[in-house]
């Protein structure tokens, strides 16, 4: 999933695919360890291997790897394989969308 498909929340209307997918990106954020790994990503300007997130959120690396393939697929971060590991960073414009997407301002009164 792709966040570029999602208007903000504030838009006049939304149509039910736009709904769709904005419900899944915040499902994609609705775990403390998900949010977790965006936060540590967010502070980062390389890719992190998989294998850093294990310690930082005290989780085992099935959990872990489950994590970070929900939040892949939700179009919040990227993957590269580099050998046998993993390295993960947020998509380029991940923060940038999410941000428009809670915009709330452009509510009508």
């Amino acid at each position: 999933m792709n966040t570029d498909c999602c208007r903000p929340l504030g838009a006049a209307t939304l149509t039910e695919d736009e709904i769709g997918a904005t419900a899944a990106i915040f499902k994609a954020l609705g775990d403390p360890a998900r949010v977790k790994i965006v936060n540590l990503l967010a502070q980062r300007d390389e890719p992190v291997c998989a294998c850093e997130f294990i310690p930082a959120l005290g989780l085992t690396q099935a959990t872990v790897s489950h994590h970070l393939k929900k939040l892949t697929d939700a179009g919040l971060l990227v993957r590269e394989q580099r050998g046998k590991w993993a390295y993960f960073a947020l998509e380029d414009t991940a923060a940038t969308r999410l941000e428009g997407l809670v915009r709330l301002q452009e509510v009508a009164a």
